[in-house]
């Protein structure tokens, strides 16, 4: 690792234990815990110091006792209590009563009596940390029986100096223990949770970040890696992001492509309306021509040419930003139908589609518009092979319904996921899938909803719902119905 390298490592490690970071935020924190649970345990520890300590001193006193009778008074009793730094006075009583005193030249009487056989681990340690705290008496008489004799009883005033030092020493080492153990916990936490919780949370925020600014780009071999470790928690989180970042990215691919077809739609739409308009109007002089070959061509020209004007209309309005137009007058519903029904089925077509809309359901709607969705759907039904189709209307609620009902194979199922997405939704080789798409857009810009209720190997159907308007149903009767083949504008489709 070359020293660029390794600085900004140490940079980055400094940051993870010092800064603001979640593993960093959990190590101190640990190490605060640890450090507290250490003190309340410590507490009892030093009370149990306290009493050993004691107890050191009272075996020590009955040694130095026996030790000075048995030697009479040589060395005397002052000069052996020098030699035991912390005791002023001992007084001996054995089990005949028998009494064995020493004590050094000008003993001060202790201002506290200690009763140490009846002393609590509880109270001795209050009592130590009471003493830590710098608030003990100098002097402590200590009264309690002898460890090293039955029934006798061992009487002392100590110098409390000896007792405090060993109070902060002990604390001292307990200390550093615990703080070595927390750090030592600390770290190993810290580093559990950087590999466990905190690598992971920064892989996936990466990729957030990184893929609201360079969207197009797909690279996230750290995502995958992290969501093929397991079925743990992270995995499934990086699982769904990474499968929300790929359908963001191909909606945002699909939605690039579209914009282009658009501006590239809107740029050729000019010049291809004037061919399209020459040729019309050829076809509408050939179509006084008595000659059979001739009337055979124009039907072919006609339709050929109003089947690329409706293509071009298509790819505009779907490209075009906002919802499309609607211009609302009274249409009677089974007029345009059966408009429709003569460019899906024209003579000799092998379809049967029978028209069961009343005469008298008039609404409020765009003509074209509509006539533009039954279309749609019913030559859809058409080229999927149906034999059949029928449409009936359902006028009993607030808002009437038409129904389509075709007797064909049924949609197949990669088609049903995405039958209402723009390109994808087709069944069929060389369709672009806008139909279902233009005539779903159409029906919501009327306040209504183009569903499909069902689908089968018997058949599929749709459903239209028109919603209601102001506008009065019972109008006067629509205009004559137009159709294509036969209008005198051309460019009605754009």
């Amino acid at each position: 690792m070359n020293r660029p390298q390794r600085k900004s490592f140490v940079r980055h490690l400094e940051l993870e234990l010092f800064g603001t970071s979640l593993s960093g935020r959990v190590l101190w924190l640990t190490v605060a815990i640890i450090m507290g649970v250490e003190l309340v345990m410590m507490t009892p520890m030093l009370g149990k110091e306290r009493q050993h300590w004691m107890w050191d001193r009272i075996s020590l006193a009955h040694v130095a006792a026996l030790t000075a009778a048995r030697q009479g008074s040589t060395p005397s009793p002052g000069q052996l209590l020098s030699q035991l730094i912390d005791l002023e006075s001992i007084k001996l009583t054995l089990p005949d009563s028998t009494m064995r005193q020493m004590a050094r030249a000008h003993v001060a009487q202790p201002a506290r009596i200690v009763y140490l056989a009846r002393e609590t681990v509880l109270y001795s340690s209050w009592r130590a940390l009471y003493r830590i705290a710098g608030f003990g008496a100098p002097q402590i008489e200590v009264i309690a029986p002898s460890p090293l004799q039955a029934n006798a009883t061992v009487d002392i005033i100590v110098n409390s100096a000896g007792l405090n030092k060993d109070l902060h020493d002990y604390a001292t080492h307990l200390a550093v223990i615990s703080l070595i153990v927390a750090l030592a916990t600390g770290l190993l936490l810290f580093a559990a949770l950087n590999r466990l919780l905190v690598r992971p949370m920064r892989i996936m925020t990466e990729n957030i970040s990184s893929f609201r600014n360079h969207p197009e780009d797909a690279g996230q071999g750290e995502l995958n890696a992290l969501a093929a470790r397991g079925d743990d928690e992270i995995a499934k989180a990086a699982r769904e992001l990474k499968d929300m970042l790929d359908a963001m990215r191909t909606a945002l691919w699909r939605n690039a492509r579209l914009a282009a077809l658009g501006t590239s739609v809107a740029k050729i739409s000019h010049d291809l309306r004037n061919i399209l308009t020459s040729a019309l109007l050829l076809a509408s002089h050939l179509q006084d021509s008595t000659d059979p070959s001739a009337q055979r061509a124009v039907r072919a020209l006609s339709g050929a040419v109003e089947r690329a004007a409706e293509l071009v209309s298509r790819t505009v309005d779907f490209a075009r930003e906002g919802p499309p137009a609607i211009i609302r007058t009274p249409v009677c519903l089974r007029d345009v139908l059966d408009e429709a029904i003569l460019i899906v089925r024209p003579d000799g077509a092998s379809i049967t589609i029978e028209n069961h809309v009343p005469a008298e359901l008039i609404l409020p709607l765009d003509r074209m518009q509509i006539y533009r969705v039954l279309l749609n759907l019913l030559r859809n039904a058409a080229e999927a092979g149906a034999k059949a189709v029928v449409v009936t209307a359902e006028t009993e609620t607030d808002t009437p319904k038409i129904i389509i009902t075709d007797y064909g194979p049924g949609l197949p199922p990669r088609v049903l996921q995405n039958l209402f997405k723009p390109f994808t939704g087709s069944g069929r080789q060389g369709s672009s899938g806008l139909g279902l798409v233009i005539a779903r857009d159409l029906m919501r810009a009327h306040g209504g909803e183009l569903t499909l209720a069902q689908t089968s190997a018997l058949g599929t159907v749709f459903v239209l719902e028109l919603a209601g308007s102001d506008m009065p149903t019972t109008s006067p009767a629509p205009p004559p119905p137009q159709t294509l083949h036969k209008s005198t504008d051309p460019m009605e489709f754009f």
